[in-house]
């Protein structure tokens, strides 16, 4: 007979919460359907967007990355960084007209590359920062080469933190690294720490180009 009663009274409780949601919903109707219509219209638009605005402009920004790509692959950076003028937009313009696509943010890293190879190591660090991809070799060698920059500045502090971080990924990138630390350490006569980041090649990376002729250097630091 309890158990019946319990029964009895959580459907009573049920009913009252129903009538309480129909009434809510009856008093509040236009507001929800204000609501809902304006849930809608915000994902029309993102979708729009994308299809509409976005897309387009990303295909317009990798045909334009083709173009740049190919003087940049015959090392000639200052015609892919800046264009010709006519033809071909360089990765400058690039990174600046289509900002917000992959491969605006890819130009932004490109110019860098170029910026580096111009010498002009200060512009080639802002470009540089902008990136950040998720392919993890290539995002390991623009934090090298933003030490690289600052290693050419003479900042060796800044390119020695730079270097770090892209050691840090432990990728087969990390030797190349390691062994520009040391080089860099071993400028500053401090030969300790050139002796770990060579050993560190030697130990850890044994099959790496860096580490054919380690010996070389170990013995160079320890002298």
């Amino acid at each position: 007979m309890a158990k019946k009663e319990t029964k009895i009274e959580e459907l009573e409780s049920v009913g009252r919460v129903l009538s309480s949601s129909e009434a809510f919903i009856e008093k509040n109707q236009k507001s929800i359907l204000i609501g809902v219509a304006i849930v809608v219209l915000i994902v029309l638009g993102i979708m729009a967007f994308r299809n509409f605005y976005q897309k387009p402009r990303e295909l317009a920004a990798e045909n334009a990355m083709y173009k740049a790509q190919e003087y940049f692959a015959i090392d000639s950076f200052r015609v892919a960084y800046e264009g010709d003028g006519a033809q071909v937009m360089g990765f400058k313009e690039i990174a600046s007209e289509y900002g917000m696509t992959k491969s605006g943010e890819l130009a932004s890293a490109y110019s860098g590359i170029c910026l580096y190879h111009m010498g002009k190591y200060q512009e080639a660090i802002k470009h540089l920062t902008q990136y950040n991809g998720k392919d993890n070799y290539f995002k390991t060698s623009i934090v090298g080469l933003i030490g690289d920059c600052y290693a050419e500045l003479g900042d060796n502090g800044k390119a020695q933190n730079y270097y770090k971080k892209a050691i840090s990924e432990k990728n087969d990138l990390a030797p190349i690294y390691l062994k520009k630390s040391g080089i860099l350490f071993e400028s500053e006569n401090k030969n300790a720490e050139a002796e770990k980041a060579y050993q560190q090649i030697k130990d850890d990376y044994p099959m790496s180009n860096e580490a054919y002729d380690i010996d070389k250097y170990l013995a160079r630091v320890q002298g």
